[in-house]
């Protein structure tokens, strides 16, 4: 069972900061299965954490069968990427990774934004924009589209300062939309996931991308995995979806403050529960696994994807 140890508590009552941090392991495992052998191509495997002040990395291993020679390379992103080679034929491919982690987050975080950026709307300096501009710019909705318009009605309920506006929208798909799981490959657009009112963590996550980037913020997509503390306690409730499978949500750039993850699934803002190991400028830059085999489309048969996410020693929480 997590457990929570001890608290110290501050000296100085107005010095509160209170950081929790965890020993979380998470195991992931992909197997396809053919009709018959068939050659591989190099796949690409996106699992190593993207370490950080709130991340870090403490072992990691990754198997393959059949045999594989592994390569360690970073995308225009700085994601580390293991390639894989495959050296034989077979009717079977699997990848397990494996990684251990410490994740810290502090509770109830005050964001140093810069003081032209704490009302909705700012501009990024101009400095910022040279870098910025690609993750600015909508990728899937057109200005005067739905999103758009879905985006700007929340915005206008929200009071104008700028956490409210993305902690709003962030608050608006957990609460008016339904979460389905989906293990096939693919997402919905935007206008879509509107449309029907459901989706899954990707589709929202795109959903939200879509959204803030329409009011001009600077966004990008996030792959990785959620820590579900029911996992360890299997009498509790359950407060959190998207568990036991890779999930996916969003950073906002805000200057002063940096890259903010929100994660519209479970509307959470800078969540301990988030392990993330790959950013992109799109969802087609952050897949998990990727490649391709040599043969006839028939002689696929399936894929299964296992994830596995637990903590291995009891939360530590202090004041710092």
């Amino acid at each position: 069972m997590r457990m929570s140890a001890a608290v110290r508590e501050p000296a100085n009552e107005n010095d509160r900061t209170l950081v929790s941090t965890d020993l979380l392991e998470v195991r992931h495992r992909t197997v396809y299965r053919y009709k018959k052998p068939v050659t591989f191509e190099a796949h690409r495997g996106m699992f190593r954490p993207h370490e950080g002040n709130d991340l870090r990395l403490l072992g990691m291993q990754v198997t393959a069968e059949p045999e594989a020679v592994f390569h360690w390379v970073h995308d225009v992103f700085s994601n580390s990427i293991t390639v894989m080679e495959f050296v034989e034929p077979a009717d079977r491919l699997e990848v397990t990774a494996t990684f251990s982690v410490v994740s810290s987050h502090v509770e109830n975080p005050k964001f140093p934004i810069e003081p032209f950026a704490e009302a909705f709307p700012f501009r990024y300096p101009s400095e910022q924009v040279v870098d910025l501009a690609t993750l600015i710019a909508p990728e899937y909705s057109r200005p005067g589209e739905s999103v758009k318009d879905w985006a700007q009605a929340i915005a206008a309920s929200a009071p104008q300062q700028t956490m409210d506006v993305l902690q709003a929208i962030n608050a608006a798909v957990k609460a008016d939309f339904a979460y389905e799981r989906r293990e096939e490959p693919g997402i919905q657009t935007p206008r879509e996931t509107l449309d029907r009112g459901a989706g899954s963590c990707r589709d929202f996550a795109v959903l939200m991308l879509d959204a803030v980037r329409q009011l001009g913020f600077a966004a990008r997509f996030v792959t990785g995995y959620l820590y579900d503390p029911i996992t360890d306690e299997p009498t509790a409730d359950a407060t959190i979806v998207g568990a036991g499978a890779t999930h996916a949500w969003i950073q906002v750039f805000l200057p002063g403050a940096g890259w903010i993850e929100f994660d519209p699934t479970n509307g959470l803002v800078a969540s301990g529960n988030l392990i993330r190991t790959g950013v992109a400028r799109t969802p087609a830059q952050a897949a998990p696994l990727r490649g391709a085999f040599v043969g006839a489309s028939e002689d696929f048969l399936d894929m299964t994807v296992e994830v596995e996410v637990r903590s291995t020693a009891p939360t530590l929480a202090g004041y710092v």
